[in-house]
């Protein structure tokens, strides 16, 4: 079982946390399979915290149905986001386990590995510097996808996840960016975000 963040409870809307809820555990799966394929341990350390998440946003939404079940109608309701939430968490732990594989140093069978690695897309986290060029940047202004072939598909922006930014999202410092594409292309974001290049090519 997961450790639950220290939980300070603030009223939220429940459908916002069922969609918070979501997010992660479609994002977490990608992460895990990313990790295990490639045996990134620095993706499965992601996946177990994001895991962490997911369990805090279970339980402040049984917290926040509570408190908005005024009767049997409202609780009747209310069962249909139970479900949704249950399933949610369900995801989430079946990622948390396929990134346990990594973490225990299990591993995947060397010919699936070498399937997979044939793929062209990849996942990765990458750490924006302060002294990269992406400081402050607007994501349709950089425009990585049609540049280096790579695009974001999360930011962890302190204790927040914003995943499928939209274009008009900037990136700031310390950000932590989940990048999905070709390698040369998550490799160039790495060396961007780190700030050893020190130029998007046009």
């Amino acid at each position: 079982m997961s450790t639950f963040e220290k939980i300070e409870y603030k009223p939220r809307s429940v459908r916002e946390i069922l969609v918070e809820m979501k997010d992660l555990s479609e994002l977490m799966i990608d992460l895990a399979y990313s990790a295990a394929l490639f045996n990134d341990k620095e993706l499965a350390d992601e996946v177990m915290r994001l895991e962490n998440r997911v369990d805090t946003l279970a339980y402040l939404l049984d917290m926040s149905a509570m408190v908005a079940a005024r009767g049997v109608d409202d609780a009747e309701a209310l069962v249909g986001v139970a479900v949704v939430a249950s399933a949610a968490d369900k995801i989430s732990d079946t990622a948390a386990d396929i990134a346990a594989i990594v973490l225990r140093d299990i591993g995947v069978h060397p010919i699936v590995r070498e399937v997979f690695e044939r793929v062209e897309e990849r996942l990765c986290c990458i750490k924006v510097e302060s002294k990269s060029i992406l400081v402050n940047k607007r994501l349709d202004e950089l425009e990585f996808a049609a540049k280096i072939g790579a695009d974001i598909i999360a930011i962890q922006r302190e204790s927040e996840w914003i995943v499928n930014p939209k274009p008009e999202e900037i990136i700031k410092r310390e950000d932590l960016l989940i990048a999905r594409g070709a390698p040369g292309g998550v490799m160039e974001l790495k060396g961007l975000a780190e700030g050893s290049i020190k130029k998007l090519e046009d």
